[in-house]
């Protein structure tokens, strides 16, 4: 009889086991579009960045030409000020002219011609008279001109501005419409990151309530089974023979394999992971983003620091999943995985973590639905 009740044993932990080596941890459907969505979403504000990258450089080449036409323009107020006293120069000359030609007269010329004593003088002074004709035409034709030439500079920087200005309210206009489509879609891609995580979290809630349940209806079970041996042991009801149970009844959940060997409990490897995150700190966050101290992403972050440890991961956050060992008992150096998104566990709750564009490295409360280790 305690054969049967040891086989009994065997049978109900077989069942608990088998079902708690299913993983806790498995993508569900909805978890897998909204990250495609969020890629989506991410894709689009990276190419609104790119606009705004662009226009950017439009705005500081504007600039520029604002700067040149401003020093142009202080230049051209400087010839105009010396055309405006050079006209009211000829305009004061014109006006003495005209009162001499008015005092003496045309007449009085004539005179002072054909009152000359010899041909010589008045020849002298019809030349003379002509001289002063000649100058007054000159001077009435010159002031013209300088008249024309200050109205035609005024005008023409006036115009020049006015679409210098245009296009500056242009960009400025285009700016503001982009950092606003940026902010709406960069809200969208954290609040797909929020749904991911509450779907992962969602999911394993599930999964360890199907498992309770699993080993709740097996051990009652097994208790089933052993006061129906009782019982009949009591009335001497002879139970069926039951056939020995294999050893492969309770296996072991199967082991992960890395694509290299991880070590296991190499805290000094730990600590040169978290030493490298910590170094990082304040660096700016780039989409596809490796390079250290210049620009990372998530993945990038994560990857570089265990390369400082001589580990050597993949280099997106599935592989990341895949290539490592998932453990329940977190420690400092294990990579922090959720859907789309990885970080290095620094301990006490908290990771660091290459987070959104906009966001530099940083120091955040632990999120994670998965915790993997290489070390």
């Amino acid at each position: 009889m305690k054969i049967k009740k040891v086989r009994n044993v065997l049978t109900a932990t077989a069942l608990t086991c088998s079902m708690a080596a299913m993983p806790v941890f498995a993508a569900p459907a909805k978890s897998s579009s909204l990250e495609s969505q969020k890629k989506q979403a991410q894709s689009e504000v990276d190419n609104l960045q790119s606009q705004l990258s662009s226009l950017m450089s439009k705005m500081t080449e504007l600039q520029s030409q604002l700067v040149s036409k401003g020093q142009e323009i202080t230049e051209a107020k400087q010839q105009l000020a010396d055309a405006q006293e050079k006209e009211k120069q000829q305009y004061e000359d014109m006006k003495l002219r005209i009162k001499y030609m008015y005092e003496e007269g045309d007449g009085s010329a004539l005179e002072r011609i054909i009152s000359s004593g010899s041909i010589a003088e008045m020849l002298s002074q019809a030349e003379y008279v002509q001289k002063i004709h000649s100058y007054d035409r000159n001077m009435l034709n010159e002031y013209v001109d300088t008249v024309t030439e200050v109205k035609n500079l005024e005008t023409s920087l006036e115009s020049d501005m006015d679409k210098l200005e245009e296009m500056q309210t242009q960009y400025e206009d285009q700016q503001t419409e982009l950092s606003t489509t940026i902010d709406t879609k960069s809200a969208e891609v954290a609040n797909l990151d929020q749904q991911i995580q509450e779907a992962a979290k969602k999911a394993a809630m599930e999964e360890a309530a199907r498992q309770k349940a699993a080993k709740e209806a097996a051990e009652k079970a097994s208790a089933a089974q052993t006061k129906a041996d009782e019982v009949r042991e009591t009335s001497g009801d002879t139970a069926p023979e039951v056939q020995d149970i294999p050893d492969t009844v309770n296996p072991t959940p199967p082991d992960v394999t890395p694509d290299h060997p991880v070590s296991s409990g190499n805290t000094n490897a730990a600590q040169t992971i978290v030493n490298a995150a910590w170094s990082q700190i304040g660096v700016p966050y780039v989409w596809g983003g490796s390079t250290p101290y210049v620009a990372l992403d998530c993945s990038g972050l994560t990857q570089w620091c265990h390369a400082q440890a001589g580990i050597s991961i993949g280099r997106v956050d599935t592989a990341q999943l895949a290539g490592g060992r998932q453990v329940s008992d977190p420690q400092p150096g294990d990579i922090a995985w959720t859907p789309g998104h990885v970080a290095i566990y620094i301990g006490g709750g908290q990771m660091i973590e290459a987070q959104q564009d906009g966001v530099p490295v940083c120091v955040s409360p632990v999120r994670a639905s998965v915790f993997v280790r290489y070390w």
